[in-house]
């Protein structure tokens, strides 16, 4: 009798700059971070790989803390997954970090997607005259002079469940427009202005229209209080424009503690 094992699940996480991209999700006519990801695996296990992800970006936007899974009945060194796969991927795309799911994540069905309850994003603002020339494609940039306390007050008026039509694209996908925002805080560091959001999950370009929004706000263009009305409007054209990809971090993924993954991250900075 031959013996055939059992498909193995291994857990990764991926960093990468998404500058030179369409995006992750793999497309047939132009260059994808997943296409890139799974070329690389597939070559380590020696067997077509395909991967999941914990959320996919859009063209331009960048990871520290991207995580995807993958079933292989290759057997190989964890070392393998993350220095081997490392020396097959572009420079601008890193394996971090890749563990075995253990038996209790195994029997609760780990999935990098469905089994997060949280997603966490930064955007980079650089607020000042001169334009970026080392972080071109690496933050938003706003010459005008920005109030980020105005911002930061904003925006706490989207915590908690809404419906946020107005701060989702055109073309997107998803069956409703209700997510839950558990946390999101604008801060200033010299040049630099910081818009970190935290949420169950968010819609089609929904971080860079709220960050477009607020940006209006820190020039004095609407007041505070009409982000609460932009939630009552649901209506996407009322909002501010989408701010460029360039800006925007996914920066990590939060799961429940079963699944024993490593929940500590860093938020990039400049």
């Amino acid at each position: 009798m031959l013996y055939y094992p059992a498909p193995m699940k291994i857990i990764a996480c991926i960093e990468y700059d998404g500058t030179h991209y369409c995006g992750w999700q793999r497309l047939s006519h132009a260059p994808s971070i997943q296409e890139e990801v799974e070329k690389a695996l597939s070559s380590i296990a020696n067997h077509p790989v395909e991967v999941v992800c914990a959320g996919r970006t859009d063209s331009g936007v960048h990871a520290i803390g991207q995580v995807i899974h993958f079933e292989t009945e290759a057997q190989r060194l964890l070392k393998a997954w993350v220095l081997g796969t490392n020396t097959l991927l572009p420079d601008d795309i890193a394996v971090i970090w890749a563990q075995e799911a253990s038996e209790v994540e195994a029997d609760a069905g780990f999935s990098a997607r469905f089994s997060a309850y949280l997603r966490r994003y930064r955007y980079v603002i650089l607020n000042r005259r001169a334009r970026p020339a080392l972080l071109a494609n690496k933050v938003g940039w706003v010459f005008e002079p920005l109030d980020e306390y105005a911002m930061h007050e904003a925006a706490q008026l989207l915590l908690g469940e809404h419906d946020f039509s107005s701060f989702r694209a055109s073309g997107c996908q998803a069956k409703h427009a209700n997510r839950e925002l558990v946390a999101i805080e604008v801060s200033r560091e010299g040049d630099f202005i910081y818009v970190d959001i935290a949420a169950n999950a968010f819609l089609h370009h929904m971080v860079r229209n709220i960050v477009g929004t607020l940006i209006e706000i820190g020039k004095g263009e609407w007041p505070i209080n009409f982000m609460a009305e932009l939630l009552s409007l649901k209506d996407r054209k009322k909002a501010g424009p989408t701010a460029p990809p360039g800006g925007l971090y996914f920066v990590h993924v939060h799961y429940p503690e079963i699944y024993q993954l490593p929940d500590d991250y860093h938020l990039p900075g400049f």
